[in-house]
């Protein structure tokens, strides 16, 4: 007879998980919000509603109508258009990252790659997180194939232009710092990786490419910091490879 109770009781406490659990997919959740609808037009236009109505999980940071609405019409007017379809779609699965990551664990990581293969920059701020530039206004809304962070502007990946400038220096460092180093002359490498890492910067801003400027201006401090010329160079070669392997 205890068994029989104990098992009833089992199955409840199943029944109950199983209501709680949301039903509606990234999709549905963002149409029945009502404050998706630019975001929900451009996921039809981009020919993305299938992938996010699939199994995922997904991550998606979801901008608002309001933080559409900084993009000037213009802009979205054109991204609409069924000839920028596949610019559109770069742009929305910059805002997905494959997964679900809530903000307490991304709130611990310097950046995501996302659905589009390139990096999103995450800060701690305050009690929120800033991805990119943007703000996550309201984090965790669960859906049925993953978890939906609200965010308050648009993230616009890097032009390819940029990020393959970004990565000439890189490498161009790299393949003059190797045969540097490997001859025993650490602190010449060091200062060549630095300086490539400056030339970065001011190549790939921190709106035109956050992940990568956010990484490689931490290596600087690091390596700026640390006196030792087989350290710097180190921090810096780490830091080449990581924005490398990100952008690829």
């Amino acid at each position: 007879m205890k068994k029989i109770i104990a098992s009833f009781f089992s199955l409840l406490m199943l029944a109950s998980v199983l209501s709680a659990a949301p039903k509606k997919d990234i999709v549905d959740t963002a149409v029945g919000a009502g404050s998706f609808k630019t975001l929900v037009a451009a996921v039809k236009a981009a020919g993305l509603v299938d992938t996010l109505k699939g199994d995922g999980p997904f991550t998606v940071f979801a901008p608002t109508d309001e933080a559409f609405g900084k993009l000037s019409k213009c802009t979205l007017d054109s991204l609409l258009k069924p000839e920028n379809k596949h610019k559109l779609a770069a742009i929305l699965t910059y805002h997905v990252v494959p997964g679900k990551v809530k903000a307490k664990k991304a709130a611990k990581l310097d950046s995501a790659k996302t659905v589009n293969g390139a990096e999103i920059a995450i800060k701690p701020s305050g009690k929120t997180l800033m991805i990119n530039k943007s703000k996550v206004i309201k984090a965790d809304i669960k859906t049925s194939n993953g978890i939906i962070h609200v965010i308050d502007a648009v993230l616009l990946p890097a032009p390819k232009k940029v990020a393959g400038k970004t990565n000439h220096i890189i490498k161009q460092a790299i393949h003059k710092g190797v045969p540097m180093f490997n001859s025993g002359h650490h602190a010449q490498a060091a200062i060549l990786y630095m300086k490539a890492g400056k030339d970065v910067l001011g190549q790939c801003s921190s709106s035109a490419c956050p992940a990568a400027s956010k990484t490689i201006r931490t290596a600087l401090h690091k390596a700026t910091a640390e006196p030792c010329p087989t350290s710097q160079a180190w921090i810096m070669r780490r830091a080449f490879d990581h924005v490398l392997a990100s952008s690829n």
